[in-house]
C-alpha cells in the first residue's frame, strides 16, 4: 500500500477510479453468482494456464518494475501460483450445496462473499495477483486489484493477461479489473466502498490497519520475523541448508522467511562452519554495526534500497568486504529489541545469530524475536528430538510451525501438506481474523438448510396430567395462513384470488405444507406511500429509489442501519410523528 510520501497529486482522480470499478464489479457480482460450478471451474482453469504459459515473462517484469529479487525465483512463485495452488483449489465445490450431513439432516450451500478489494504488494506482485484472481474468481466474487505504486506495470499486466482468459472462458465482463491510477486515498476509497463486501490485504502494519479499520470484512496479513531454532539433535548440514535456501529465496523477500538463526551452544561451532562452507558470511561487531546503519532506518524499518537485494550488494553498500560467492550474512546478536537493530524483519539475505544453552532457552529466545514483530507468523525448528518438537508447538506464538524445512517454502506449502497459499493469517496473536492460509473458502459464506431432528413436542417437559388432545387444538394451517396474510396485506401485499380459493381447499390436507408456496401480488403504489412502514431493510430501500418512491415511517418504524444510511444519502424517508398522546 502506497505511504502518504508515495501518495501522488491524482488522489480524487485516483478515488473517482475506485468508486467506478467497484460499481461495476459489483454490477458483475450476480452474474458471476449465476455460474454454475463448470462454468467457474473452467475459468479458473483457463486462468491458471494463461498464468503458467507467462511465469518467466511476468516474473521479468516484476524485477523490472521494483529492482527486487529474483527473475527464476520468481518464476517459481508464479508457477507456484499458477500450479500447486489451481490443483490444490480445482476440486473444491463452491456451487451449490457442497456438502450434506446426513446424521444431522443439514445441507450446506456455499454463496459467495461479494466483491473483494484486493491490495498487492511489491514484494510479491505477479505471484500475488494470480493468486488473489484464482481464489476469488473460485469463490465466484467479482474481485477489483489495488497495485502498489511501484509495481504498477507488472500488476497492471498480469490482470490483462488474465482478465482476457477469464472473460474467452464465459466470466463476465468486469469480474475483474485493475486500477491504473493508484494513491493512498484510492486505495482507502476503494476498501471503504459500500459496493465491495471483503478485503484481501497483503502489504505492511500500515495497509494492514487501515483494511481492518475501513467498516468491513478484512483478511490482513501481519508481518513475519521467523526465528529457526536448530536443536541438537538436528541434522545440522540439512538444517543449514534448508535455512540458506529459504532466506535466499527471492532474495528475502517472502514474509515467512527466516530471519533469525538461534542454536544450541554445544553445536554452534559445526553450525557456524556448515554456515560458512555453504556461503554464510559470520559478520565481526563492527561490520555489525556497519550493516546495521546502512541496513535498519531509524525507524526501524529495513532499508527500501536494500530490500530484496543480494547479500553482496548489500556488504557492498554497507562498506563490509565479503567474497564473491557469499549467499546469507549472519550477525551474531546478544538480545532482541530497539537496541538491537538487525533483530526485526529484513526482507533481504541477512540473518541475526543467536546462541542459547538449551531447548528451554531457546524456547524462550524464539518467543522474543516472535513478540517483535512476527506475533502468530511462521517459526521452525530443526530437531529429531519429537518431545522438544511439541514442547515448540505447544509454546510458540506462531501458527505455522514448521519442522526440519525452510520457513519460506514450508509455510506456504511448497515444501509441507499446509495449504497451499500466498496469504498467511496471523490469528489474535497477529492481530488477524485468522491463522489460516487463505483459500476459496474464506472468499464463502455458507448457508444451511436444518431439517428438524428433535420435534418440539418431545421436547417439552411432561406434565402431571394428561390432555386429550382434539383437532382443534394448537395452531391450523388455515389459522396461520391467515395471520401470514395479515401481515403481508399490512406491508402491501395481498394474495391473488386463485391462490386464495386453492389453500382453502388444501389447508387442512397441507397442514404442513411450506407457506412460501403462497403467491401474492403488488398492493397500489398509493397504498404503499400512505402507511407507515413497520421495518424497512436496505433492500426496501433500493427498491423505492428504482420507483422513485418515498418511504412514509414514524416513530415506531424499525430501520437498520444499512437501509438508514442509504435513506438519508437519497432523502427517502417522509417522516409521519404520531401525534403524541394527552
Amino acid at each position: 500500500m502506497p505511504d502518504a510520501a508515495q501518495s501522488s497529486d491524482n488522489g480524487s482522480e485516483s478515488v473517482s477510479e475506485a468508486r467506478v470499478l467497484a460499481t461495476r464489479a459489483f454490477g458483475a457480482q450476480p452474474k458471476l453468482t449465476d455460474c454454475d460450478q463448470e462454468t467457474i471451474d473452467r475459468i479458473v482453469g483457463q486462468v491458471a494456464s494463461v498464468a503458467a504459459q507467462h511465469a518467466e515473462t511476468l516474473a521479468e517484469l516484476a524485477v523490472q518494475d521494483t529492482g527486487f529479487g529474483i527473475v527464476a525465483d520468481k518464476t517459481k512463485k508464479n508457477l507456484f501460483a499458477a500450479q500447486t495452488i489451481y490443483e490444490f483449489i480445482r476440486p473444491m465445490k463452491t456451487v451449490g450445496v457442497i456438502r450434506r450431513l446426513e446424521d444431522r439432516r443439514i445441507i450446506e450451500i456455499a454463496e459467495p462473499f461479494g466483491v473483494v478489494a484486493a491490495i498487492i504488494p511489491s514484494t510479491n506482485p505477479t505471484s500475488t495477483t494470480i493468486y488473489k484472481l484464482l481464489i476469488a474468481l473460485k469463490a465466484r466474487c467479482a474481485i477489483v486489484i489495488s497495485p502498489h505504486p511501484n509495481a504498477i506495470s507488472s500488476i497492471s499486466k498480469t490482470v490483462e493477461l488474465l482478465n482476457q482468459a477469464a472473460i474467452d472462458a464465459g466470466a463476465p465482463i468486469d469480474a475483474i479489473s485493475c486500477m491504473t491510477k493508484v494513491s493512498l486515498e484510492g486505495t482507502q476509497a476503494l476498501m471503504q466502498q459500500r459496493e465491495v463486501s471483503v478485503i484481501l490485504a497483503t502489504g505492511g502494519m500500515g495497509l494492514v490497519r487501515a483494511a481492518y479499520s475501513s467498516g468491513k470484512p478484512a483478511y490482513g496479513v501481519g508481518p513475519g520475523n521467523a526465528p529457526a531454532y536448530i536443536e541438537r539433535s538436528a541434522d545440522i548440514s540439512k538444517a543449514v541448508s534448508d535455512i540458506i535456501a529459504g532466506k535466499t529465496f527471492d532474495n528475502g523477500l517472502l514474509c515467512s522467511s527466516e530471519n533469525s538463526v538461534v542454536v544450541d551452544r554445544d553445536i554452534s561451532e559445526i553450525v557456524r562452519n556448515q554456515f560458512a562452507e555453504q556461503g554464510g558470511f559470520f559478520l565481526n561487531k563492527e561490520e555489525t554495526k556497519a550493516l546495521s546503519r546502512g541496513l535498519i532506518t531509524p525507524e526501524r524499518l529495513p532499508n527500501q534500497n536494500l530490500v530484496g537485494r543480494s547479500a553482496t550488494d548489500i556488504a557492498q553498500h554497507c562498506g563490509i568486504t565479503v567474497p564473491s560467492d557469499t549467499r546469507v550474512l549472519l550477525a551474531p546478536l546478544p538480545g532482541v529489541g530497539r537496541d538491537y537493530p538487525l533483530s526485526i524483519e529484513k526482507l533481504c539475505p541477512v540473518l541475526s545469530f543467536y546462541t542459547v544453552t538449551d531447548w528451554r532457552e531457546g524456547c524462550q529466545r524464539c518467543q522474543e524475536i516472535l513478540r517483535y514483530g512476527g506475533m502468530g507468523h511462521t517459526m521452525a525448528i530443526h530437531s529429531q528430538n519429537e518431545k522438544v518438537i511439541l514442547e515448540f508447538g505447544l509454546k510458540k506464538s506462531a501458527f505455522r510451525i514448521l519442522v526440519n524445512t525452510p520457513t519460506t517454502l514450508g509455510s506456504i506449502g511448497m515444501t509441507t501438506g499446509l495449504d497451499p497459499s500466498m496469504t498467511l493469517g496471523c490469528g489474535g496473536h497477529g492481530g488477524n481474523i485468522t491463522s489460516d492460509n487463505i483459500s476459496p473458502r474464506h472468499l464463502i459464506n455458507v448457508k444451511r438448510l436444518a431439517y428438524e431432528t428433535r420435534p418440539l413436542r418431545l421436547l417439552e417437559a411432561p406434565t402431571s396430567k394428561t390432555v386429550q388432545a382434539t383437532p382443534t387444538s394448537g395452531l391450523t394451517a388455515q389459522h396461520v395462513s391467515t395471520r401470514v396474510d395479515e401481515f403481508l396485506k399490512h406491508r402491501g401485499f395481498q394474495r391473488s384470488a386463485k391462490h386464495s380459493a386453492d389453500d382453502t381447499d388444501t389447508a387442512q390436507s397441507n397442514a404442513l405444507g411450506p407457506l412460501t408456496s403462497h403467491k401474492f401480488s403488488k398492493s397500489s403504489d398509493k397504498q404503499l406511500e400512505s402507511r407507515p412502514a413497520e421495518f424497512v431493510s436496505e433492500d426496501d430501500v433500493r427498491r423505492a429509489l428504482s420507483k422513485s418512491q418515498r418511504i412514509v415511517i414514524n416513530d415506531r418504524t424499525i430501520i437498520t442501519p444499512a437501509a438508514q444510511d442509504l435513506a438519508n444519502e437519497h432523502d427517502v424517508f417522509e417522516n409521519h410523528t404520531l401525534p403524541r398522546s394527552r
